[in-house]
């Protein structure tokens, strides 16, 4: 059933700004919503502090700002590339790592890992291989599915998961074969990252902005697409080279994304799902919905992922794994019985 909201976008920035307001301040240590106001106002309006606030400003501004924009940066990325691919494969079961750009970049992750190439990037050496994996991987993919100028969805589809299956397995191999510790990387793998500071957020939101930015002009195209490809090249609609852009745009927001975080599933799977659900399918208004409930919903999944254990913090794609299996059975049961396009 749809929502009548008359400002679905106002009630998603309200979400957004509670789940941001509360990742700030969640933690193994609780920062109170009078200090949190005081500390943000002494640094917009440059107002010395006292003393016994000074710890408190560097957990926020140093160590929780910093992650909670990068966890809202991937939700948000990895939410809208979901949106986009679903539309494009007219497929509610359509997710950003259908492709392959997951696999890529954890084979190309646990490469810099146990070749040693932290020695020559320093702590950009697991991100920056594991987007050229990411970005690889749909290159081969996409070389292998086309068909002359044409872009089969259904070639796209099998050799997307043929290359995963090979990824995969070279990545196994090369976990088996390593003798170090292999802490960090099943960290990564399982939807972590160590990383911390304002340079992972600078380096990713470019990357972001350009591929979701791409993608949110494409809402109009993707509703004409539901017809088919046919009708839709009717239509005037130049299908090829829209697939090829939406391909492009969502699997680079997708791969800078998982860089910097590690693979996180379920993100772009459910948030298109439950927004599709509650305000319909206008690509227009559901890609940007997407892309704010993304934020929020992976937020939340962090706040949850800090506390359930603490002071031991979870990778958030564990969080994420244990609600969003669930969902996605409910989803598959689902489609059996109705038609959701």
């Amino acid at each position: 059933m749809k929502c009548n909201a008359a400002h679905p976008f106002w009630f998603s920035l309200l979400l957004l700004a509670l789940a941001l307001l509360f990742s700030v301040a969640v933690g193994s240590v609780y920062i109170p919503p009078a200090t949190l106001f005081e500390l943000v106002r002494s640094q917009l309006f440059n107002i010395e502090l006292p003393e016994a606030l000074a710890p408190f400003a560097t957990i926020i501004f140093t160590l929780r700002l910093p992650r909670t924009a990068l966890v809202a940066i991937t939700g948000a990325a990895l939410a809208g590339s979901g949106a986009a691919y679903q539309g494009l494969f007219r497929n509610p079961l359509a997710d950003p790592y259908l492709i392959g750009v997951a696999s890529g970049a954890g084979l190309g992750a646990i490469f810099s890992m146990t070749v040693g190439l932290s020695s020559f990037l320093g702590m950009y050496a697991i991100p920056a291989a594991a987007f050229a994996g990411a970005m690889l991987t749909v290159w081969i993919v996409y070389e292998l599915a086309r068909v002359g100028r044409a872009l089969p969805a259904t070639n796209l589809i099998l050799a997307g998961v043929a290359i995963s299956s090979f990824a995969t397995a070279l990545t196994s191999f090369l976990m088996i074969s390593a003798t170090g510790d292999l802490r960090r990387a099943l960290t990564w793998m399982l939807g972590g990252s160590s990383m911390s500071g304002w340079q992972p957020v600078l380096v990713e939101l470019p990357y972001v902005i350009v591929g979701l930015g791409v993608l949110l002009t494409m809402g109009h195209a993707l509703n004409v697409m539901q017809v088919g490809d046919e009708q839709a090249q009717q239509l005037g609609l130049p299908v090829e080279r829209v697939r090829f852009a939406i391909i492009i745009a969502a699997s680079l927001a997708t791969a800078a994304a998982v860089s910097f975080t590690g693979i996180i599933g379920f993100v772009g799977l459910i948030v298109p799902h439950v927004v599709r659900m509650v305000w319909g399918t206008d690509y227009r208004r559901l890609i940007p919905l997407s892309i704010l409930s993304g934020a929020t919903l992976l937020l939340f999944a962090d706040i949850l992922a800090r506390i359930v254990m603490s002071p031991q913090e979870l990778p958030v794609g564990v969080i994420m794994s244990l609600g969003g299996a669930p969902f996605f059975l409910w989803v598959l049961r689902r489609t059996k019985n109705q038609n959701l396009w």
